[in-house]
């Protein structure tokens, strides 16, 4: 079987293979990298998921996209290693369930990218003998995530922004306490300022010799790994090519389209709901065919969503035929019919979120995070708009409910259970830098701390 190839959604790149999509995290041109086409997996093969664990289902699916790259038992053993937590699926009622993506090592879904993309980094850096600087923006818990899975990785330096007043405390100190190969920059700003310098910095040919590589969503490496949990979601909850309904609370729209990418590869989906926060340019797009940007970003109470431009999209729209460029202008529109059939996507007001956070835990005595509620209130929108599916349908929960205490405890009057790993995080002491939202003071500063490190094969041996 030949390797897989992957373009850029700015079609102005050549054509790299995933070890160097994964590397370079952005395309040259700006663009997103993305499959030219997508690996099948055969109704039979998802059908065998049920019978498995978490780790084998994500080596079966990655391995679509790692043959010839990554030999099988290396693979297999990367999982194992990932993956040694649980991704508790729980019932709400009838055919609803709640997904639990919470029980990794800094309490988010970002962990289950994360762990894997450090893996392959630190492999691929090793075969090479050289040394990367992984870049990240973070809007709440990619910071975190990153900084752990990465933390002590041979020849991996890691810089995260993150804006200094959007991220609750317990976000920040989980990425701010380490020290080693992990750096933590404050922007005096939004995360779309964050954002925008760390994509300015992967294409400006003053920094080409720092070897810049991504762990945001932009990172093919992101999006891969996460639809792992959609295939074993579905396994866990309906029948053999039974479709399924997804509901997943959306900012950069990097977890949606780990299920779009599920979807492309062959599991059936009858809808995936793709809520926002008040940051709502996707609804109105989908709703209009006129696309336009939040600027800046509005800040919500589902913080961890307060995107104006979600980077994603640029992705999607490449799956319905269509061309959006880095700055979100449209330069071929899309099959909205399609996209329109295949997503729904409403906006869920700070005051609706604390309303449904407050009304599932008096129905179900089961408590939700901001952002999970927002995926429970965007399912409930759904059913009002079309309603009469008895489809299973599986709400995807992205935290744990002590990243957000505050906001969890002014709703139900309690505050909630401190995983242990958090506990440990929010003892220790903090060092991080600060900066504005300038780009030419953050290149001196990524050409101040620019120092050589020991590479993966001078540490490794």
């Amino acid at each position: 079987m030949s390797q897989l190839v992957f373009r850029s959604t700015n079609g102005q790149s050549p054509a790299v293979s995933l070890r160097e999509a994964l590397l370079a995290g952005q395309a040259p041109d700006r663009g997103l990298y993305f499959p030219e086409k997508f690996p099948k997996l055969t109704p039979d093969e998802i059908a065998a998921f049920a019978q498995l664990p978490y780790r084998e289902v994500a080596f079966r699916v990655l391995r679509k996209f790692t043959e010839g790259i990554i030999p099988d038992d290396a693979l297999r053993a990367m999982c194992r290693k990932a993956y040694d937590f649980g991704v508790p699926v729980e019932v709400i009622h009838h055919r609803v369930y709640l997904m639990r993506l919470d029980q990794g090592p800094t309490a988010s879904f970002k962990d289950f990218a994360a762990q894997m993309m450090a893996q392959m980094f630190g492999r691929f850096m090793q075969e090479d003998g050289r040394q990367i600087t992984v870049l990240t923006a973070t809007s709440g818990d990619t910071g975190a995530a990153v900084a752990h899975a990465f933390h002590k990785v041979p020849g991996a330096r890691v810089i995260v922004l993150f804006p200094v007043d959007e991220v609750s405390m317990s976000q920040r100190k989980l990425m701010t306490t380490l020290k080693d190969n992990i750096r933590t920059v404050a922007v005096d700003g939004k995360f779309d300022d964050c954002q925008a310098m760390a994509k300015r910095a992967f294409a400006d040919p003053a920094l080409a010799h720092i070897n810049l590589s991504s762990a945001n969503s932009i990172n093919i490496g992101r999006l891969l790994p996460q639809s792992v949990y959609y295939f074993y979601a579905a396994s866990r909850v309906a029948k053999p090519g039974e479709p399924i309904v997804f509901s997943v609370p959306s900012g950069n729209f990097g977890d949606m389209m780990g299920a779009v990418v599920a979807r492309e590869m062959g599991l059936p989906v009858k809808k995936i709901i793709a809520p926002v926060n008040d940051n709502d340019s996707f609804p109105k797009y989908l709703a209009s065919g006129v696309y336009q940007k939040i600027s800046p970003s509005r800040n919500s109470v589902s913080n961890a969503m307060n995107v104006g431009h979600p980077s994603n999209l640029a992705r999607l729209v490449a799956v319905y035929g269509g061309q959006m460029d880095e700055t979100g202008k449209i330069h071929k529109q899309p099959d909205l019919a399609a996209m329109r059939r295949d997503i729904f996507s409403s906006s869920i007001s700070d005051e609706r979120t604390r309303a449904s956070l407050r009304d599932f835990w008096s129905q179900y005595q089961i408590l939700l995070e901001p952002h999970g509620v927002v995926a429970w209130q965007g399912f409930l929108d759904w059913l009002a708009a079309e309603p009469g599916s008895d489809a299973p349908a599986v709400i995807v929960e992205t935290a744990n409910p002590a990243k957000f205490p505050e906001e969890v405890e002014k709703v139900v009057g309690w505050p909630p259970d401190v995983p242990a790993s958090m506990t440990a995080a929010i003892a220790l002491p903090e060092d991080y830098d600060r900066i504005g939202p300038d780009y030419e003071k953050f290149r001196d500063y990524l050409l101040q701390h620019h120092v050589d490190q020991p590479t993966a094969k001078e540490v490794g041996g």
